[in-house]
């Protein structure tokens, strides 16, 4: 019989040993763990979801047993319900997990080598896996769909190695981007990836981050040179060595950008840094109209300048940050783009303010400021900065104390995108629901943000819907910097076909074989998912 010590009500730590003794565990340990069925592999270069059969998982009741080995490895386990409430969903996204959608335990390795030994032992019994960095994602990432534990990465947190000479850097996956970026400052670099506050590297790296530098320094795709990452079964691998250039067999590093936790869990990465400018300032300029705003920024791309940012908000954003008070100006409630624009000197810096302002006029721009010192800077800036907590002052105070934010995430075509954010008003318009529209315009990519009440969720839900659906018919994508999770998987199929979905499935099979890994995420596994796609 099993000695329990491990008590589900517990805020305290798991501690003790657990003496085996009994031969049931034992059975199904060398019964199901050792069966092939499962690793087969479709034939054929995908796999199709009606040909695999449904993934067969360790019985709940075994988990606090399994708990007890990788504790008497050394690695920290804990149950208690703050830890389990945070690992489960947070107050930002709009996709809430199912009553039994909750994690049983939740593990925290310190080294790669401990997450390696737990993933050996979660894939022999079976136990469904959550990934978790800065639990920031808002499309349901880290849902524990299949109950199972959680591996939270964030007491990898060293900075390993700063490059200064290579621009790059040697990171553990629970690094916050700031805090790497104050210790980056006295070297002259910056990490070029500029998200939400909270961000992790590892899950920045799953959901393929970019943010508001996104224009100059690109994706996340674009600044992680390797990883060292840990497999499902266990295994360790470095997807490729230090240099920025490398023809050396598969891109590895790219498969798992993007995957979000359901291809291995990330321990490592090299990323790039850069150089921060030397001179920079900030230009806001604000146009009559949508269209106008969108144009510019077309012929400021054409033109060479290369500005860091570049920041559209709507008129409805431009009225939240009035109303809250949360900037020194008055601004006019009219389309508004912030530039953040840097350069090797204060004269590279003012010669394309100059050749902006061109471009501005040209596109009827009706206000044109820029920072003349860094105290400048931070104030124009601020309002950008500030823009999402202006707006949920707007909706508590004009709406409803309880109000609700539903965050898009979609990208299209910058030839594409005043076509696409008219077409988006005018849905908002027909409905009874108010919006803001915030765009990465460099790249696209826009947020817009609806408020509603707890009772309009499906109507609002409808509305998003067909947002994501009028950004697809405009050869955008449904999401641009937020990921997949478990929330958008139809619109996934929409975009990309079944064939190319099924190859993302054959590739899960290859390495997780189990499917352990983040299940549900990105695509079905299951043929009995009763969910879309």
């Amino acid at each position: 019989m099993w000695k329990r010590l491990l008590s589900s009500t517990s805020s305290r730590l798991v501690t003790g040993v657990v003496t085996v003794a009994s031969t049931s565990f034992f059975a199904y340990r060398y019964g199901q763990a050792s069966s092939t069925g499962q690793s087969l592999l479709p034939l054929g270069s995908t796999a199709k979801l009606s040909s695999l059969k449904p993934p067969q998982y360790c019985p709940e009741s075994e988990i606090p047993n399994i708990m007890s080995k990788i504790q008497q490895l050394g690695i920290s386990v804990v149950n208690s319900k703050p830890e389990i409430d945070h690992h489960t969903g947070n107050d930002f996204t709009t996709h809430k997990p199912l009553p039994n959608e909750v994690p049983q335990f939740i593990i925290y390795p310190d080294s790669t080598e401990q997450v390696s030994q737990a993933l050996k032992i979660l894939n022999e019994y079976k136990v469904p896996v959550v990934p978790f960095s800065g639990g920031t994602s808002l499309e349901g990432h880290f849902h524990s769909t299949r109950r199972g534990v959680v591996i939270d990465t964030s007491k990898l947190n060293k900075i390993l190695a700063i490059n200064d000479n290579d621009l790059d850097v040697v990171v553990q996956a629970g690094v916050n981007w700031q805090d790497l970026n104050q210790v980056l400052e006295p070297y002259g670099l910056m990490f070029g990836t500029d998200c939400g506050h909270n961000g992790l590297i590892s899950g920045m790296i799953g959901t393929n981050a970019s943010g508001i530098n996104a224009s100059r320094y690109g994706a996340m795709s674009a600044n992680v040179i390797s990883v060292t990452a840990v497999l499902p079964d266990g295994t360790i691998i470095k997807t490729r060595n230090r240099p920025r250039k490398s023809s050396a067999g598969y891109n590895l590093t790219n498969l798992f950008v993007g995957s979000e936790g359901t291809l291995g869990i990330v321990t490592e990465a090299v990323c790039k840094v850069y150089p921060i400018p030397k001179s920079e300032t900030v230009v806001v300029v604000q146009f009559p109209s949508i269209l106008d705003s969108t144009n510019a920024v077309a012929q400021v791309f054409r033109s060479g300048i290369q500005p860091t940012a570049i920041e559209l908000l709507d008129k409805d954003m431009m009225h939240c940050l009035n109303y809250s008070g949360y900037t020194t100006r008055d601004w006019l409630e009219c389309p508004t783009i912030f530039f953040k624009i840097g350069g090797i000197n204060e004269t590279v810096v003012k010669e394309n303010v100059n050749i902006l302002q061109q471009i501005m006029q040209a596109n009827h721009a009706n206000a044109f400021v820029f920072a003349q010192n860094k105290q400048e800077q931070e104030e124009l800036f601020s309002a950008r900065k500030n823009a999402f907590y202006a707006m949920i002052n707007y909706g508590k105070n004009e709406i409803d104390e309880d109000v609700r934010i539903w965050v898009t995430d979609i990208a299209v075509p910058l030839s594409k995108l005043s076509k696409v954010l008219n077409e988006i008003n005018s849905l908002i318009k027909a409905s009874p629901f108010q919006s803001i529209i915030l765009a990465h315009a460099g790249d696209g990519n826009f947020h817009a943000d609806i408020f509603y009440k707890h009772e309009q969720r499906a109507e609002v839900e409808q509305l998003v819907n067909k947002m994501i659906e009028l950004g697809l018919q405009n050869e955008g994508t449904c999401t641009g910097e937020h990921g997949v999770g478990n929330a958008k998987r139809n619109f996934l199929q929409l975009e990309l076909g079944s064939d190319t979905i099924d190859l993302m499935r054959k590739i899960k099979l290859a390495v997780d074989p189990n499917r352990i890994l983040n299940p549900d995420k990105i695509f079905k596994i299951d043929p009995t998912d009763p969910g879309e796609y």
